[in-house]
């Protein structure tokens, strides 16, 4: 741990000088950041030697756990090879290159081309671009619009942001752009109502078909969604929803593209959470997973039918980090990880199931929760008012922001997202530290419900 400067010497510096993401500055400056210093595995270490359980994997992407050696000694021969150079000017170099065999090896069938950017924001940026490109070139240059979700997450870039569909991002800055639209989430529990799951995940998906016969299919380029919706909450669509979303887009003949940032890389349990849903997407949009956060890095995986078209001709889009080769060998030995330690193949069979029993077990008759929800490695619940009725918490928002900083004061990362706690730790949780995480969860969410009176 870093010892040239005290936690509050830390604090005054950041306050001085650091603007966080998604933050009110005022709010936290006056509190003091929490400083970080430290991680190995699935723990954190701050500055004052208080050891966290991170029930987040840092934001959503340190799939292989913290203070990965392999990771760092990639990073540290290929800076002294070739630091940099870009893949503009009729030029590649070796760690680009093997990294896009590497995925081609794990992907779906059919996803033999990878763009690659720095971040998740910039490859939904790029799926933009990339659709309505590809429409124009096919002779259809009015298939513009892309149909979204309501509560997705797709980034915060102005074009990430657009295709979001949260409405505090949209405030700020005049968004969506033009040639966005949404649609209602597939969030059974909220909008659900008298429906079963299944019938009310037919009726959701069937909101993708009135809204392409309203806007016309000649205009329609593509639909976008997260597998399982992370940052809106992890929201888990009904088993009915993704078949007919294809169905749809297959009869319409539009693009289908699966935003992965968050599932990608073993988060479901699968490779992609395409696999696990068993949809047939154009276009994915990676990043988080691909390194496991150790270092900046996107793509876009492009399928072979669209690739095909973007291929004929300049495609006159990228950045000067497109395939950076440091970062491009630290993905590359990442995937080996994956697939040398069968991280996500053990996780499946083992861990998780594991893992879901105790979630399920600490937390289905608690009561001031309800929609207890996993999958693969993630967790959530809804705080509510009345379970028997499936009365949410007029100020729900507010009372889990509450429920985190008491997760925080018992050194667990967890996530507040509307009224729901969620959490998405790394891949390389063991049984006994699974053990820990749920016991950890049930504490915090106990001593809330205590402070609510609810227990």
């Amino acid at each position: 741990m870093s010892t040239t400067h005290t936690t509050r010497e830390w604090q005054a510096m950041d306050a001085a000088h650091h603007l966080h993401p998604f933050s009110d500055m005022d709010g936290l400056n006056r509190h003091g950041s929490r400083v970080i210093v430290k991680g190995e595995g699935v723990y954190l270490w701050d500055s004052e030697g208080n050891k966290l359980f991170d029930g987040m994997s840092g934001l959503w992407c340190v799939n292989v756990g913290y203070g990965r050696k392999e990771l760092a000694d990639a990073a540290y021969r290929q800076m002294q090879e070739l630091p940099f150079y870009n893949t503009f000017f009729k030029t590649t170099h070796p760690p680009v290159v093997e990294l896009s065999q590497l995925l081609s090896e794990v992907a779906p069938e059919g996803f033999n081309h990878v763009f690659y950017t720095n971040s998740g924001s910039e490859g939904n940026d790029t799926v933009i671009r990339m659709v309505r490109h590809y429409w124009a070139s096919l002779g259809q240059p009015n298939k513009k619009t892309i149909i979204s979700r309501i509560n997705g997450y797709h980034g915060s870039t102005i074009g990430g942001a657009s295709l979001g569909g949260m409405d505090y991002m949209h405030q700020q800055g005049d968004l969506p752009i033009p040639g966005i639209v949404h649609i209602e989430q597939p969030y059974w529990y909220a909008n659900g109502g008298d429906l079963s799951p299944e019938e009310y995940g037919l009726k959701a998906a069937r909101e993708l078909e009135k809204k392409i016969l309203e806007l016309g299919v000649e205009n329609v380029a593509a639909f976008i969604g997260e597998p399982v919706q992370g940052a809106g909450g992890i929201i888990i669509p009904p088993t009915t929803y993704w078949p007919e979303i294809q169905r749809i887009c297959d009869q319409y003949g539009i693009l289908l593209i699966a935003d992965e940032v968050i599932c990608g890389f073993g988060r479901t349990g699968h490779w992609f959470g395409s696999q696990y849903y068993g949809i047939k997407p154009h276009l994915m949009t990676i990043a988080k997973g691909l390194s496991s956060g150790y270092l900046p890095i996107g793509g876009v995986l492009v399928h072979d039918e669209v690739a095909k078209v973007l291929k004929q001709g300049d495609f006159n889009h990228g950045f000067t980090y497109s395939g950076h080769p440091v970062a491009a060998a630290v993905a590359a030995e990442n995937i080996r990880i994956l697939q040398r330690e069968n991280i996500i193949e053990r996780m499946n069979s083992d861990v998780v199931p594991y893992a879901h029993q105790l979630w399920h077990d600490a937390f289905d008759h608690h009561p001031l929760v309800d929609d207890v929800r996993t999958l693969g490695f993630f967790f959530a619940l809804t705080l509510v008012e009345d379970k028997s009725t499936r009365k949410r918490f007029a100020n729900g928002g507010e009372l889990a922001l509450r429920c985190r900083d008491i997760c925080f004061r018992n050194n667990l990362v967890m996530r507040a997202t509307g009224d729901s706690m969620i959490s998405a730790p790394p891949l390389v949780m063991t049984r006994s530290e699974a053990e820990e995480f749920v016991s950890l969860a049930k504490k915090c969410i106990d001593e809330f419900a205590r402070e609510l009176g609810r227990l």
